[in-house]
């Protein structure tokens, strides 16, 4: 097992490495560990342990991530005018700290562990941030989250809870990110911030796509939706499917406010240009990518090699998502979580997704993590006069069910 440059192919020994030593490349994980399932973490992606690049089984932290459910959303497939196939929700809310994060950062902070680590640091949009401080935690390890000011209270509450050192920046995502970077080259800290910096994090992202084959009995969908920021988990269900021999086409969702991906695909580009100013609900997939804009030119190329797309969507869309997820299926998600379904009728417009496709949907982030927006958007909500009067409570309820959404 060892580390080895996307760019140039140069291989590296185990270490908390972040760049191709010879060209300042991105690195991945090439080989496997072989270790033996822990049986008491069967419940979880480290049943898949052999597959991760941890060797130590006494250096796991895990909070019981992964498995997550495949779930059918019959509603959702019959409010799309026209459509035929069948859609699957990827639902990460279900885990520990309601995100895909917790898959990343388990992997990440276990091999931190393994390889000596005294401490860890992440810059974060939020989710990444409440997963290291929970698993900072679990493991007994001092953690330093640097969030944007801007990041939803959700978000800050769920990490402060946890104890971590919280750092809050004014700016956009990609200045809490040069801070994390300083913090780990002067501090001594392994960096656990969840772009693709960090390729033993980025490892285990993929048992998310082999975790979609095992669930759909061995085929693959015809295309999966990701919620995209930088892109590892585009890049982790690809690596994922692949290790059960499919293929699938890959859609990277943005938002329009913070787009340099959907942008470049749009374009023609062969390369991602940072994005200037964003400004979006959707803050686990606003990263504007300065300074590290490989990272998006890397998923550019992987959803183009998959046949695959990117898409920006509005957040009004996102709002709608939101709703029609929770109304219709019954999963509460962030904006972030919720852009999958929002790309839905411009893919279907645009016949970049046939009528009778089989999908699947990532749904990343929990509601929990942004209760104000939630709170900001229209609800049933109905105060009662009388409790006494049941003809009036009735009248209400009636009013009620006859709406449509």
């Amino acid at each position: 097992m060892e580390l080895r440059c996307t760019a140039c192919g140069e291989a590296h020994a185990p270490a908390l490495l972040y760049a191709c030593r010879r060209c300042g490349g991105i690195l991945e994980v090439a080989g496997e560990s072989g270790l033996a399932p822990p049986p008491a973490l069967s419940g979880s992606m480290w049943r898949e342990a052999a597959h991760l690049p941890v060797t130590e089984p006494e250096a796991i932290v895990s909070l019981g991530e992964g498995e997550t459910p495949l779930l059918r959303a019959p509603r959702l497939e019959a409010s799309l005018p026209g459509f035929r196939g069948r859609i699957w929700l990827k639902d990460e809310t279900r885990n520990p700290t309601g995100s895909f994060k917790d898959r990343l950062v388990s992997a990440g902070i276990s091999k931190a562990r393994e390889l000596g680590a005294r401490g860890v640091v992440c810059a974060s949009s939020g989710n990444a941030g409440a997963s290291v401080a929970a698993y900072a935690a679990r493991a007994g390890m001092p953690a330093v989250i640097v969030v944007p000011a801007h990041t939803p209270q959700g978000k800050v509450t769920q990490i402060a809870a946890h104890g971590a050192v919280l750092l809050t920046v004014e700016g956009h995502y990609s200045r809490s990110y040069a801070l994390a970077e300083k913090l780990a080259a002067t501090q001594g800290l392994a960096n656990l911030t969840t772009t693709f910096l960090n390729p033993w994090a980025v490892d285990g992202a993929k048992l998310a796509g082999l975790e979609i084959a095992r669930q759909l009995g061995g085929r693959a969908p015809d295309h999966v939706l990701i919620p995209t920021g930088s892109g590892p988990l585009v890049q982790g269900v690809a690596r994922g499917l692949a290790m059960a021999g499919l293929s699938t086409r890959l859609v990277a969702v943005q938002a329009e406010g913070c787009a340099p991906i959907a942008r470049a695909w749009a374009g023609g580009e062969a390369r991602v240009a940072a994005w200037d100013a964003p400004r979006t609900i959707a803050s686990g997939i606003s990263d504007p990518l300065i300074g590290y804009e490989a990272d998006g030119t890397l998923t550019l190329r992987l959803v183009r090699e998959s046949g695959g797309c990117a898409i920006a969507v509005s957040d009004d869309a996102l709002k709608q998502a939101m709703r029609a997820l929770a109304r219709q299926e019954g999963i509460y998600a962030e904006p972030t979580g919720a852009s999958p379904v929002a790309a839905l009728a411009p893919l279907l417009a645009r016949g970049l997704v046939a009528p009778e496709a089989e999908l699947v949907l990532m749904v990343t982030g929990h509601g929990f993590k942004d209760p104000a927006l939630w709170q900001s958007l229209p609800a049933r909500i109905h105060a009662v006069a009388d409790p006494d009067d049941l003809a009036a409570v009735a009248r209400l309820w009636e009013a009620a069910a006859a709406e449509r959404d």
